[in-house]
């Protein structure tokens, strides 16, 4: 039995060593395969002159339209203020129990907010909201875990809350999903 493939698709400019780690920690939070894609899309469509940011749900179907065939998930990274109708702002979001996700980057930066840069900090927030939206492609709900990647993360302090792993809980409730999935 093969492995699954994740492909993580990045739309713009992102460092090689940073897709790199953040390959890595997809394979072995997740136990597959990962394939990295440049994405290669006019952004301008998905932007809101209003609200000066990208609309998610727009681009959450972009990158479902673009999966690719050979991959079990798909997840594209940004480096762009997300936004749905509902909320001011958002980290990422993915269909649940389904083969795409969205993350952005573009919040999690420190100089953001004032505080010094830190590249360190920058990659470890990445990895946690692209875990997290990966594991709701996996039919996994928000936790109550503090602790847990699969925590809600309304701000900045949430995301550095967290660790980036999916707690016990979280990870039986993915067997048995995988379980049923399989039969």
């Amino acid at each position: 039995m093969s492995l699954p493939i994740i492909t993580l698709v990045s739309f713009g400019f992102f460092e090689q060593d940073f897709l790199e780690e953040i390959s890595g920690a997809v394979k072995l939070e997740f136990n597959c395969l990962v394939n990295h894609r440049d994405g290669r899309v006019d952004l301008s469509e998905f932007y809101d002159p209003a609200r000066r940011q990208y609309n998610g749900n727009s681009l959450l179907k972009m990158v479902d339209n673009l999966s690719h065939p050979d991959s079990f998930k798909t997840l594209g990274i940004f480096n762009v203020d997300l936004y749905i109708p509902i909320l001011t702002f958002i980290f990422g979001q993915a269909f649940l129990n389904g083969r795409t996700g969205i993350a952005s980057i573009y919040r999690l930066y420190n100089e953001r907010y004032g505080m010094p840069k830190d590249d360190r900090l920058l990659f470890e927030r990445s990895k946690k909201e692209v875990i997290h939206e990966l594991g709701h492609t996996f039919g996994l709900f928000h936790c109550d875990n503090p602790i847990c990647v699969m925590r809600s993360s309304t701000y900045l302090e949430d995301v550095d809350l967290k660790k980036s792993h999916i707690c016990q809980k979280c990870r039986n409730s993915l067997e048995i999903s995988q379980n049923v999935v399989a039969i």
